[in-house]
């Protein structure tokens, strides 16, 4: 099913359609992903019950309309009662007055309920993306998660709203219809029933194929929206390398290879449905024939063929629904399935059931340390090889490497984004195992190169790590950072709206807000990566005794490339391909004139040229 896709060209890499290739193997119609969604409905369960109770009533009331209309024909009508006949029109009226109204509440309490299910199906997705480790973003694109929180459960909100209890009505009416007609003539019934084989082969023979094209339809839309939410995130970079007409046709064909499963899928569709309508039309043609031939030797009358027509035609119009209703299933099955894949998703890993919360004592840094840390993102590849150290309360340690040697896997390990491969990590001489991600991220703060920030003030913002915090307590938090004058001289001051990411900003603005918002959480521990690398020299220097004064008494790891925050480190630990190759403080390692006396001459010169 699937085309070669030249969506590698846009990035994608195999591993990240192997999910979807493997959505391919499940079953069209699963009942326990049903069963399942019913189980969001029991907080709604009278509204639910209702809506079941109010279905099959439904289911009955179409068909009796029908009859109720043959019977005045045949009776009243046909043999001249003119005075019965307004009484079987009052009651004909009160039926379907009764019907349409308890169809108003059907349809109401159909799309409460959808809505309701969807609601919690959203919820339920969101909750497990917060409860997710890094590594699971990392892998998984951000445009694949859109799509199943918007177009894959609106198409279960259809199959909950419409296509269930429209299928129910459809199969009601066709079952009383049976009834009534097998009672009216078994004859003709005979004949009726003899069509079931033929729809049933005609069905299954396109249902598989059905099956399959929707869920490529679904999986190639993934595709779509997934490079869509990359492109305009890598909008820059496209625009900076003129890359614009060749994404533009690398998307144009991932558009053309959806636009084709969807044609595909019509065209199998527009068989399926006319040959439904034609076998109808088929069989009715042979009750005229075998219905007038028992008129004419007495065996029913032209209004008990009038009526047996009408539930004739009452049995078969729900084919073409149901056919159509089938197909909206299958859309509602593969995105259950691809819904409930991404809520059962497993963590690669989970605090442990025994770990308990990390004491927060006031004014003390954590210690930390390493004893044989190996580390990689994928366990057959390590990044970081037998990596020993240790960090006193309150010490400083400035990670010194070249790109790719192993200084963000470290904070990524001390930030417990990750778990080591092997080895111990303690935390205040507790394996970082035992200890609560929430208890430990709370008393963590972290400043990062690409920091992010959300839609909303800069006031917002800022108390992102103390929500409980006054606008008094930020401000205080940013004249300890020296940088008050600078957030009050935007336009609205600490009011201004920043826009999404922080676009509302420059980069060193953004920047300000960030360390404001770390020092606001008051940390015992402090992680800056590349944290003053997006500031203006003149700026820094205004920072540095702040940072001073938010470093103190708190322990810190530093990934920095100017030499102003390494010159005060304790310890600075030079890092290449995963191994640390020298340790010690900044005087001691000049002395040595090794690999860090070497990268202090680059730092050097960069610094003068800035």
């Amino acid at each position: 099913m699937k085309s070669p896709l030249k969506v590698r060209a846009l990035g994608l890499t195999r591993r990240e359609t192997d999910d979807d290739e493997d959505e391919e193997q499940f079953k069209p119609l699963e009942w326990g992903l049903i069963r399942r969604l019913f189980t969001y409905t029991r907080p709604f369960a009278a509204k639910r019950n209702a809506l079941i109770a109010l279905t099959l009533i439904r289911s009955m009331q179409i068909p009796a309309i029908t009859w109720a209309m043959g019977r005045i024909i045949a009776g009243p009508i046909a043999r001249h009662q003119v005075e019965i006949l307004p009484w079987a029109v009052l009651g004909y009226g009160v039926l379907a007055f009764v019907t349409d109204g308890m169809f108003h509440y059907r349809q109401r309490y159909a799309l409460e309920l959808g809505e309701e299910v969807v609601t919690a199906l959203r919820l339920a997705i969101f909750d497990r993306m917060q409860s997710m480790p890094m590594s699971f973003f990392h892998r998984t694109k951000l445009g694949r998660i859109i799509s199943r929180v918007t177009s894959d459960v609106e198409t279960v909100r259809a199959g909950i709203q419409d296509t269930l209890f429209v299928c129910v009505i459809q199969f009601g009416q066709m079952m009383f219809a049976a009834v009534v007609m097998a009672w009216c003539d078994w004859v003709l019934f005979l004949v009726v029933i003899a069509m079931a084989p033929v729809l049933w082969l005609v069905n299954n023979h396109f249902r598989m194929r059905l099956s399959q094209l929707n869920r490529a339809a679904q999986e190639s839309f993934s595709r779509v929206t997934s490079t869509l939410a990359e492109s305009v995130n890598g909008m820059r970079v496209t625009q900076g390398f003129v890359r614009q007409e060749t994404n533009l046709g690398l998307f144009r064909t991932l558009l053309a290879d959806h636009s084709r499963y969807n044609i595909e899928q019509a065209r199998t569709s527009a068989i399926l449905t006319p040959l439904l309508e034609l076998n109808s039309q088929f069989f009715i043609a042979v009750l005229l024939l075998l219905g007038g031939w028992r008129t004419f030797h007495g065996d029913m009358t032209v209004g008990d063929l009038i009526q047996f027509f009408f539930l004739a035609n009452l049995f078969f119009s729900p084919i073409a629904t149901i056919g159509n209703q089938y197909n909206q299933a299958l859309t509602a099955m593969a995105g259950a399935e691809r819904v409930f894949r991404l809520i059962d998703a497993k963590p690669d890993w989970e605090d442990d059931p025994a770990a308990t919360p990390l004491p927060a004592p006031r004014g003390t840094g954590l210690r930390v340390e390493f004893r044989h840390i190996t580390f990689g993102y994928d366990p057959a590849r390590p990044v970081l090889h037998a990596v020993n150290f240790a960090v006193a309360p309150g010490q400083t340690v400035a990670l010194v490497g070249h790109t790719g040697s192993g200084k963000s896997s470290i904070i990524n390990l001390v930030s417990k984004f990750y778990l080591p491969t092997s080895g111990e990590l303690l935390v205040d001489g507790r394996d970082i195992r035992t200890v609560t991600s929430y208890s430990l991220h709370r008393q963590m703060g972290m400043v990062q190169q690409q920091n992010f920030l959300f839609t909303g003030t800069v006031l917002e913002n800022i108390r992102l790590s103390k929500p409980e915090a006054t606008e008094a307590e930020v401000r205080d938090a940013a004249r300890r950072l020296d940088c008050l004058d600078l957030l009050e001289a935007l336009p609205q001051g600490l009011q201004t709206e920043i826009g999404e990411r922080g676009a509302g900003l420059s980069v060193g603005q953004r920047q300000l807000v960030c360390f404001a918002r770390a020092l606001l959480a008051d940390p015992r521990l402090v992680i800056l990566d590349e944290a003053t690398s997006a500031i203006d020299a003149l700026t820094e220097a205004r920072l540095q005794s702040a940072l001073v004064a938010l470093l103190r008494g708190r322990t810190s790891f530093v990934v920095a490339h100017r030499l102003s925050t390494i010159r005060h480190a304790d310890l600075v630990l030079v890092l290449d391909q995963g191994r640390i190759i020298e340790r010690g403080t900044h005087p001691e390692l000049l002395a040595q004139r090794g690999s860090y006396a070497a990268l202090y001459e680059q730092f050097v010169q960069v610094d003068e040229r800035t």
